[in-house]
């Protein structure tokens, strides 16, 4: 497992950034994937892989990406942190079998314990959500002790849920490995050395490249209004653009635009926030316009 130095060395603030939010510098290169021990197979190998403790449930969409290790014989090596946030920490994986398999790099979302979470404002997402045994509906929203840990649990699931289904849908989301408790198994957005795509708020996109982006996240925005979900975080810093691809994450607050009696109004803020970051780069002239889409999203989900 990399030293608390490496980590530390691998982080920096951002100033452009919200307080909670860290992100790492790009690495310079990754161990080998042929540099493997003789008799504990990955180099600083944490765990076997996780992938025979989940249940069918708990893990993504088949048919399964090719590009995913399945073997039982693979380890999961912990290779440091991606970012830090308010809710939960995400670290980058390489699971591989030993010596002579195949090995793929993974983001592993790990959500913290109730006592450690910064994330205060889980009862305006969590109405219209329900789980099945009453007395842990009511934990929740007492928030007893064993409440706040059910809702922590919930929040991994409740992400690996909207992904799968998004991921089903054709949405541009990263592909859901696997959930196990309080972490999440996602595909990595980047490239084979291990530095992740940008957020869309550090790209620099501009001129005609904004225009091509922009389509996409109206085709994103379109796609989830009508499965009937808002985002209800929605920014520039949940965006990635990896080779010029919008890549929506950070879904844990996905809110039935239906149930929720706030629904409306989610879908709106997702809109306004995304729509704010384009008009200040100069978008130009497009159809929907930012001033259009709030109304295409009501249209699309079916909301007055």
């Amino acid at each position: 497992m990399p030293s608390s130095a490496y980590r530390r060395s691998n982080r920096l603030a951002d100033d452009d950034e919200p307080a909670y939010v860290k992100r790492t510098r790009h690495r310079r290169s990754l161990p080998a994937e042929d540099a493997f021990d003789a008799t504990d197979g990955l180099v600083g190998g944490d765990r076997w892989s996780t992938w025979d403790q989940s249940t069918a449930g708990e893990r993504g969409p088949r048919p399964h990406p090719p590009w995913l290790v399945t073997q039982l014989a693979a380890e999961d090596t912990e290779l440091g942190i991606l970012k830090t946030g308010k809710e939960a920490d995400v670290f980058l994986l390489r699971r591989g079998i030993p010596q002579t398999g195949p090995s793929c790099l993974l983001a592993a979302k790990r959500y913290r314990s109730a006592d450690r979470r910064l994330f205060h404002r889980d009862g305006q997402y969590l109405e219209g959500r329900r789980v099945r045994k009453s007395r842990d509906t009511r934990a929740m929203a007492n928030r007893s002790a064993v409440g706040r840990e059910m809702i922590s649990t919930q929040w991994a699931a409740a992400e690996f849920a909207a992904l799968s289904q998004f991921y089903a849908a054709g949405l541009a989301v990263p592909y859901p490995v696997q959930v196990l408790g309080t972490e999440l198994l996602l595909e990595f957005i980047g490239e084979p050395d291990g530095s992740a795509a940008p957020r869309l708020a550090e790209s620099g996109v501009r001129g005609a490249e904004l225009t091509v982006v922009w389509d996409q996240l109206v085709q994103l925005l379109v796609g989830m209004a009508q499965l009937g979900l808002a985002h209800g975080d929605l920014s520039a810093y949940n965006l990635l653009l990896h080779h010029g691809r919008l890549i929506m994450i950070d879904t844990p607050q996905v809110v039935d635009v239906i149930a929720n009696p706030r629904g409306a109004e989610f879908l709106d803020r997702d809109a306004a926030n995304v729509t704010k970051w384009f008009a200040a780069r100069d978008l130009g002239s497009v159809r929907p316009s930012p001033e259009e889409l709030p109304g295409l999203l009501h249209a699309e989900a079916r909301l007055p």
